[in-house]
C-alpha cells in the first residue's frame, strides 16, 4: 500500500480542534457585506467535442442521459428532472451529490424530497451520477485509484452546451451542492465567472490551502477514495491548493448570488431516533451525532472564515449559521428549500 500523504493524527487533530469553536460563535442568518433512444448520438454542441450519447425517459419528468466528455475520454451518466411546463425555454439548476458522486445511496434522489420539491417548478435539474471523491475539479495527474478527473472542464465547458441544446434551455444556470461538492461549486463559480447566476453551498469547507481545509480533503479523497491527494492539485504547499481555495479567491465570486449554510455540529431536530433516515437505529444515530457532528463543526469553522473574507471584500452573500445540526441529509433538504428563493431569483424563475 502506498504511503499516505497525510498522517491520520493530523487529520483527527485538525478536525477535532475546531469542533468546540461553534459554541463560541453566535448562530445567525447573516449577510456578508453590503427511452427516447437508448443509443442515440447527437452532434457536438460546441467545439469541445462533448456530445449526447444516449437518452432514456425513466418517468414523464425524469430523464437519464449519457454525455461524452473529451477531457475525461469517457461517457458520464446524468439524471435530469424536467420543468413542470416545458412549453418555452427554461433555466437549469445543476444539483451535485456529495462525496459519493451519485455512485452510492447517498444521493438527492434517495435521501430527500427532491422529486416532489421540483414537481411544480419550471427549471431543469441536472445531476451527475459519477465523480466520487473527485471534488469535481481538474486533477493535475491521473490517479491509480480514481483515474482521470477533469470535472471542472466537463461541468463548465463541455456539459452546458449539450444540456442547452438537448433540453431547449434559455442558457441561464445556477448550481447547488452539499459537503464535498459545496466546496466544488464555489470553485466552479470562481473558475467560470458569470456562468452560474447563483450558488448554493451547503455544509462545505471553503478552505483548501489551510490545515483544516486540507485535512477535510484527505478525509474524503485519501481515506475514503484511497487516492493520492497530491494528484489533485499538486504538492500540498504548492500553488495549486492556493489557486483552488475559495477564501483566497473570493473576489471572483463578486456578482454571483450566494447562499451558504452550515450547522454547528450540535445535535438538532434531524438527529433523533424517529427521524425517517435513522429509523430507530441507535448505532446510526450515534454515528450521525458523533461523526457528523465533528465534521459539521469543522465545516462551520471554514464557513465563518469565508463569511469574514466576503465581508471584508464587501461582497453580498447570505449565510445561514444554524445553532444546531450535523453533517446529514435532513439539514441539506432544509438548505435546498431555504435557498430556493435565491436560486429561483437568480435564474429568473
Amino acid at each position: 500500500m502506498r504511503a499516505r500523504t497525510f498522517k491520520r493524527g493530523r487529520l483527527v487533530a485538525a478536525v477535532a480542534a475546531v469542533s468546540v469553536l461553534p459554541m463560541l460563535i453566535s448562530p445567525a442568518v447573516a449577510s456578508a457585506g453590503g427511452d427516447t433512444s437508448a443509443a442515440r448520438t447527437a452532434p457536438a454542441s460546441d467545439a469541445s467535442g462533448a456530445h449526447l450519447v444516449s437518452k432514456a425517459n425513466t418517468t414523464d419528468r425524469k430523464v437519464t442521459i449519457s454525455v461524452f466528455s473529451p477531457s475525461m475520454d469517457r461517457n458520464i451518466p446524468l439524471e435530469v428532472i424536467l420543468p413542470a411546463d416545458n412549453s418555452e425555454p427554461r433555466p437549469t439548476l445543476y444539483l451535485l451529490n456529495g462525496a459519493g458522486g451519485g455512485e452510492d445511496r447517498a444521493t438527492w434522489q434517495r435521501q430527500t424530497d427532491v422529486n416532489e420539491f421540483f414537481n411544480d417548478k419550471n427549471v431543469n435539474v441536472v445531476t451527475p451520477l459519477e465523480g466520487a471523491f473527485s471534488y469535481y475539479t481538474d486533477w493535475v495527474n491521473d490517479d491509480p485509484s480514481l483515474g482521470r478527473q477533469k470535472w471542472q472542464t466537463f461541468l463548465t465547458k463541455e456539459l452546458p452546451p449539450v444540456i442547452d441544446a438537448e433540453f431547449n434551455t434559455n442558457k441561464v444556470q445556477s448550481i447547488s451542492a452539499i459537503s464535498m461538492t459545496a466546496t466544488s461549486v464555489l470553485n466552479l463559480a470562481i473558475a467560470a465567472p458569470g456562468l452560474y447566476k447563483g450558488v448554493g453551498a451547503y455544509s462545505g469547507c471553503a478552505e483548501t490551502s489551510t490545515p483544516v481545509g486540507q485535512s477535510s480533503i484527505e478525509l474524503v479523497v485519501g481515506m475514503r477514495g484511497d487516492a493520492d491527494v497530491t494528484n489533485m492539485w499538486g504538492p500540498l504547499d504548492g500553488q495549486g491548493w492556493i489557486d483552488n481555495d475559495p477564501v483566497v479567491n473570493a473576489e471572483k465570486l463578486r456578482g454571483t448570488e450566494l447562499f451558504i449554510s452550515t450547522g454547528s455540529g450540535l445535535p438538532g431536530p434531524h438527529d433523533t431516533l424517529n427521524n425517517e433516515a435513522i429509523n430507530g437505529e441507535v448505532g446510526t444515530l450515534a454515528n450521525q451525532v458523533i461523526v457528523g457532528g465533528i465534521i459539521e463543526a469543522a465545516v462551520n469553522y471554514c464557513t465563518h472564515n469565508l463569511a469574514y473574507r466576503l465581508n471584508d471584500l464587501k461582497i453580498p452573500a447570505t449565510f445561514d449559521f444554524k445553532p444546531t445540526g450535523t453533517h446529514s441529509w435532513g439539514y441539506w433538504q432544509d438548505d435546498l428549500h431555504n435557498s430556493w428563493p435565491m436560486l429561483a431569483r437568480s435564474m429568473g424563475v
